[in-house]
C-alpha cells in the first residue's frame, strides 16, 4: 500500500505535463464538466453553482454532463478516458474514494487516472427520518427500529457516502432496517416524502428546506460540532455514535496528463471565484463550506482519504451491487 507521500506525489505528477502554448489560449471553446450524479443532487447543485461563476471568469461556456450510475463509476470512467486537454473535467466527491473499496475491477484508478485541480467544498451529512416515525432523537429512533425489525426502509444513492453512513449506522446500532438503493440520493428523498422511505443521510444542501418545512425530521449531523444551520440538532458524537462523524467533500479533477499550466489556471480561477461574496453566499445558502487551496494540497487531502476510507467501508459491510 502506498503511503501518503507516495500517493501525493502520484496525484501531483498526474497533472505535471506542461504545454505552455495550449495553456496560453485556454480555454478556446466550451468546457464540459462530468457530474457522476443525478440532476438536482447535492454534487450537481454545487457544480452548477460554481460553474456559473467560473464560466464568467474564463469567458467560455461550461456544459454540465450528468452521468450517474454504478456508484458514480460510469461518469468517473468517462472523465478518466477523456483527452487531457482541460476541456473535460470531473467533479468528484467522497464516492470517488469509496468506489475504490467497493469495486475491485475498475477501468480507471481513482488516484492515478486524475490530476487534482481544486477542492470545492465540505458539507455535513445529516441523519433524517420521515415525519411519520415517532422519534425525535437518535436513541428514540434506534429503540423504535429495534421494536419494529425489518419494517423501516433506508434509502440512498448507490456507492455514495450516505450508503456507507447508513450501513455503518445499522451495523453499530444492531438495527434491522431494509436498504433500498437508488440511482441517486434525490430519488430516495422523493420516496421519503411519499412515505416509502423512513431513513436517509444527505447534505444540508438538499435536506435543509425540507427540515425547516417539517416535511422530514433531523436527528443528528456528522460533523464534530453542531451545524450553524441546524443549531438545535446534536452531532453523532453527542448522540453516542462517534464512528459516524464523517463529512462530505467534493473537488474538481482533470484527466491525468492535463498540462500543469491549465491546472494552475483553473485552480486560480476557481479559488478566486469562491472568494467572491456572491459565490460564497450562494454556497453558504446551499449548506456548503468553501475550501480554497492549491492543487498540491488537494492532492494530499485525497491521499489521506485513500488511507482513511477503506477500513470504514469494510466495517460498514457494504458490498458492490
Amino acid at each position: 500500500m502506498f503511503n501518503r507521500r507516495t500517493l501525493g506525489i502520484a496525484l501531483i505528477a498526474a497533472g505535471l505535463c506542461p504545454m505552455p502554448a495550449a495553456a496560453q489560449t485556454y480555454p478556446a471553446r466550451p468546457i464540459k464538466i462530468v457530474v457522476p450524479y443525478t440532476p438536482g443532487s447535492p454534487v450537481d447543485v454545487l457544480t452548477r453553482t460554481v460553474a456559473q461563476h467560473l464560466s464568467m471568469r474564463l469567458g467560455q461556456g461550461i456544459i454540465i454532463d450528468n452521468r450517474p450510475g454504478a456508484g458514480t463509476t460510469i461518469g468517473t470512467k468517462l472523465a478518466a478516458m477523456a483527452d487531457p486537454d482541460g476541456y473535460t473535467l470531473l467533479v468528484g466527491a467522497t464516492s470517488l474514494i469509496i468506489s475504490s473499496s467497493l469495486y475491485q475491477n475498475l477501468d480507471y484508478d481513482p488516484i492515478t487516472s486524475f490530476a487534482p485541480v481544486a477542492m470545492l467544498a465540505h458539507a455535513p451529512q445529516v441523519l433524517v427520518i420521515a415525519s411519520s416515525v415517532p422519534a425525535t432523537t437518535v436513541r428514540e429512533f434506534i429503540d423504535y427500529a429495534k421494536a419494529n425489525p425489518g419494517k423501516l426502509n433506508f434509502g440512498y444513492g448507490l456507492g455514495t457516502l450516505p450508503q456507507i453512513l447508513g450501513e455503518s449506522f445499522k451495523a453499530v446500532t444492531g438495527t434491522d432496517i431494509a436498504s433500498i438503493p437508488y440511482r441517486g440520493g434525490a430519488q430516495a428523498i422523493t420516496d421519503m416524502l411519499g412515505g416509502r422511505i423512513e431513513m436517509n443521510f444527505g447534505t444540508t444542501a438538499t435536506l435543509l428546506p425540507l427540515i425547516r418545512q417539517g416535511a422530514i425530521r433531523a436527528l443528528a449531523v456528522t460533523t464534530q460540532t453542531r451545524s450553524k444551520d441546524l443549531p438545535d440538532v446534536p452531532t453523532m458524537t453527542e448522540s453516542g455514535l462517534p464512528q459516524l462523524a464523517l463529512i462530505f467533500s467534493a473537488g474538481m479533477l482533470a484527466p491525468a496528463g492535463t498540462p500543469a499550466a491549465i491546472i494552475d489556471r483553473l485552480n486560480t480561477e476557481i479559488n478566486e471565484a469562491m472568494r467572491t461574496p456572491e459565490l460564497a453566499a450562494d454556497m453558504e445558502r446551499l449548506g456548503f463550506e468553501p475550501q480554497i487551496c492549491p492543487p498540491q494540497e488537494y492532492a494530499a487531502f485525497l491521499a489521506d482519504e485513500m488511507q482513511r476510507w477503506p477500513p470504514i467501508v469494510k466495517a460498514s459491510g457494504v458490498k458492490p451491487e
